[in-house]
């Protein structure tokens, strides 16, 4: 089986479990962890956050960019 078909598995089990609940509770943390995971995270962060990635893209779309060994060196105390 491969992870395609282990996630349509994964998913079958879950609509055939949904479909047995009968606690609102449960299904109410069902819906607000689906409102969670439908937000789009880039609305949740600051505006110095979405600078710095802004940033980030526009030195990597021109090419100023270090090496992968440059970064661990600079940052090998942290790592």
């Amino acid at each position: 089986m491969n992870a395609n078909e282990a996630i349509l598995n994964q998913k079958l089990e879950l609509i055939q479990w949904l479909s047995t609940i009968e606690d609102s509770a449960i299904i109410q943390k069902i819906m607000d962890l689906r409102k969670k995971e439908s937000t789009d995270w880039w609305n949740s962060i600051s505006e110095n956050e979405k600078q710095s990635i802004e940033l980030g893209l526009e030195d990597a779309e021109s090419g100023k960019l270090n090496e992968h060994s440059e970064a661990r060196a600079l940052y090998k105390k942290w790592l």
